[in-house]
């Protein structure tokens, strides 16, 4: 079973903008070393046991694609500390970097910036909660909780992790309120659309 309320209250999340540039930030702590995070980021045999397949040449220069979703050019890599890549299209991109934190565990801060024409700081609740996502599905393979027999994907539809999804959503919306770059009717649609995507059957309220 997984705790949702301490998985969504492990991670921070910030929206911000700065001039034509909208900024989402997502901080969260991992019990595991800092090599051992940074391997399960980029290894991908590891890689496709907590989020997706990957292919490609994962290397600075090299591009990569996820299996059914984004792929991407990497762009900086200085292990294990920070890496940053372009994804889903070149003007927007993911930065990872890993700190270590007390008593053998490392924190990991993860910036995804786009252009504010992809929909301005609302649109944070696009691409948020499929981040939390991951970074549950990181959570528990770093624990031992993801079997080697357990997919992912199919995992991201189960009862439980769309349940976690509808919290996600929620979290994200009390981010971009509190960040008061976004009316409450951008808001509103923004956090419906999301919710449809991320849980269908969730709730804003």
């Amino acid at each position: 079973m997984i705790d949702i309320v301490e998985h969504i209250n492990a991670i921070h999340r910030q929206v911000s903008q700065t001039g034509e540039e909208v900024r989402v930030v997502l901080q969260r702590s991992y019990t595991a070393e800092v090599e051992d995070v940074w391997d399960a980021l980029t290894d991908p045999e590891r890689i496709r046991r907590w989020f997706l397949p990957i292919s490609g040449e994962l290397k600075v220069g090299g591009s990569f694609q996820l299996e059914g979703n984004a792929g991407g050019e990497i762009l900086e890599c200085e292990p294990p500390d920070r890496f940053k890549v372009t994804f889903g299209g070149p003007t927007s991109f993911v930065e990872i970097r890993l700190t270590p934190g007390p008593d053998e565990t490392t924190n990991l801060q993860m910036d995804h910036s786009v252009p504010a024409d992809f929909g301005g700081p609302a649109g944070a609740l696009y691409v948020g909660p499929g981040w939390d996502g991951a970074l549950l599905g990181l959570a528990l393979y770093l624990t031992g909780q993801l079997g080697e027999d357990d997919d992912p994907a199919e995992m991201a539809n189960s009862p439980e992790v769309l349940r976690f999804s509808e919290h996600s959503v929620q979290a994200w919306v009390k981010a971009i309120r509190a960040s008061g770059l976004v009316s409450e009717e951008e808001l509103r649609a923004a956090a419906e659309a999301s919710m449809a995507h991320f849980s269908p059957d969730g709730s804003l309220d």
